[in-house]
C-alpha cells in the first residue's frame, strides 16, 4: 500500500481569539457610531455619506471575523484547509483566531469509534440546532469537526473464525487507540475509525488461525518450524501482542497508534461446544484414572513388601494375585468397599 506522505503542520502562535473578539466588538461599536454620526450629518443637511458607508459595511462584513473564532478544549485538534488545501492543526485548549476562510475537516465525523454513551455535549447541540436556537448550528458543526487526541476503546462484535486445526471458535478483543498524525489520519483514508475496525478484523482472523485453541501436538504457532505449545486458550497475552503488533503495521498509514489490545471473549462455536466439552471431560477422566491407579499400584506394592519384610504371612503366587485384585478393586473404585471376612479357613 503506497500512500502520499503527509506531514502534520502544528499551527503556533494562533491563540488571538479574545483579541480578535473584543477587537471585532469595538469595531461594530464603531461602525454603529459611524452610522449615527453619519445620518445625523445627513440630517443636518451636511455630507454624512461617507461615515455613514464606512459604518453600514462594517455592520455588514464585520461578522465574517467571527468565522475565524475556534475554541478547543483538552485533547482536541481541529484540521484546517483553505481552499482544498491543507494548511495546519490546532492542538491544544485554547481560543483561536484562524483564517476565517479556513474550513475544519474531520471525516470520521458522527462514527461511533466504541461502545458506551453518546457525547452528551453534541447531542445537546444537535438538539439545539434542530430547535433553531440561533448560533447552535455553527457551534454543533465545529464540534462534528473536531478530532479526538483522547485515547479511545474498539470493541468489535464476536468473531467466528477458524484455528489451525480448523475447530471454529468464537473470540473477541478489545483494542485502545488513540490518534496522533491528525493529517494522516484526515487525509490518507476515507474514515480512520472504520478503517480501524476493519483492519481489526483482518488481524484478528490472521493471527487466530495461526493458533490452535488448546494445546495440540505437532502445531507450529510462531514459523520457526518447531512444534510448541502456544495455544489461544493458554496463550492469550502473546497472541493479543502479535494482535496488537498486526494492527499497528496496518493503521499506520492513518496515523493511529494501538496502545494495547486484548482478548474479551473466547469460546468454542455452539456447534461444537458440547462435543468439545466431553472432549475435555474424557480427557480429564482419563488423567483423574491414570493417577488413581499409579496411587494404588504402588500401594499394593508397599503393602505386598511389608508383608514379606515383617514375615506376617506367608502368600503364594495364587494369594499374591488375589491380594493384589482385591486392592485395586478397593483402591481404584468409584463406591466405597464391602468386605466380606472370612471366618474360616484361606484354604
Amino acid at each position: 500500500m503506497e500512500t502520499r506522505n503527509i506531514e502534520e503542520i502544528v499551527l503556533q502562535n494562533k491563540k488571538h481569539g479574545m483579541a480578535v473578539l473584543i477587537g471585532s466588538i469595538a469595531l461594530y461599536i464603531a461602525g454603529i457610531l459611524l452610522v449615527i454620526w453619519g445620518g445625523s450629518l445627513l440630517d443636518a443637511g451636511r455630507h454624512g455619506g461617507f461615515p455613514l458607508a464606512v459604518g453600514l459595511v462594517v455592520l455588514f462584513t464585520g461578522w465574517i471575523f467571527w468565522l475565524g473564532l475556534k475554541v478547543l478544549k483538552p485533547q482536541e485538534a481541529l484540521v484546517l484547509t483553505l481552499f482544498g488545501k491543507y494548511i495546519g492543526t490546532l492542538k491544544g485548549e485554547g481560543f483561536y483566531f484562524v483564517n476565517p476562510f479556513c474550513s475544519a475537516v474531520n471525516p470520521a465525523a458522527g462514527t461511533k469509534p466504541s461502545t458506551g454513551s453518546t457525547n452528551s455535549i453534541s447531542a445537546n447541540l444537535k438538539a439545539m440546532a434542530a430547535a433553531g436556537v440561533p448560533g447552535a448550528a455553527e457551534r454543533e458543526q465545529l464540534q462534528r469537526s473536531k478530532l479526538s487526541l483522547k485515547v479511545m476503546t474498539l470493541d468489535n462484535n464476536k468473531q467466528k473464525i477458524n484455528d489451525c486445526l480448523g475447530n471454529p471458535v468464537e473470540i473477541g478483543i478489545v483494542v485502545i487507540w488513540r490518534v496522533v498524525n491528525t493529517a494522516k489520519a484526515v487525509f490518507n483514508v476515507d474514515n480512520y475509525v472504520e478503517f480501524l475496525s476493519i483492519q481489526t478484523d483482518s488481524a484478528l482472523r490472521n493471527i487466530v488461525r495461526m493458533y490452535p485453541y488448546d494445546v495440540a501436538p505437532n502445531v507450529d504457532t510462531t514459523g520457526d518450524g518447531v512444534a510448541d505449545e502456544g495455544s489461544l486458550r493458554g496463550s492469550s497475552e502473546v497472541v493479543a501482542e502479535r494482535i496488537r503488533q498486526e494492527i499497528q503495521s496496518k493503521v499506520d498509514v492513518a496515523g493511529l497508534e494501538i496502545l494495547e489490545a486484548r482478548i474479551t471473549y473466547l469460546a468454542y462455536a455452539p456447534e461444537i461446544a458440547a462435543v468439545m466439552l466431553q472432549r475435555q471431560q474424557a480427557s480429564a477422566i482419563i488423567d483423574a484414572r491414570k493417577m488413581i491407579v499409579d496411587g494404588a499400584v504402588g500401594m499394593v506394592e508397599m503393602a505386598l513388601d511389608r508383608l514379606s519384610q515383617n514375615s506376617v504371612v506367608e502368600l503364594d503366587e495364587e494369594r499374591k494375585a488375589a491380594m493384589v485384585s482385591n486392592l485395586l478393586v478397593v483402591l481404584c473404585g468409584n463406591k466405597d468397599a464391602q468386605p466380606i471376612v472370612n471366618s474360616g479357613s484361606l484354604y
